[in-house]
């Protein structure tokens, strides 16, 4: 049988679960932001104007 245990206040503040850092976070939108470019750039080929 699984035992329980009841956790007070502090130990509930100091509980760490398994979310990402904000590192993480900004990393995972550069890369879905440069995926999403790559491909705009396959489908609609732009040409350079100077």
């Amino acid at each position: 049988m699984i035992a329980i245990k009841e956790l007070d206040n502090s130990e509930l503040i100091a509980l760490n679960g398994g979310s990402l850092s904000v590192g993480a976070w900004i990393a995972i939108g550069g890369g879905v932001v440069f995926l999403i470019g790559v491909l705009d750039g396959m489908v609609r080929p732009l040409a350079c104007h100077s």
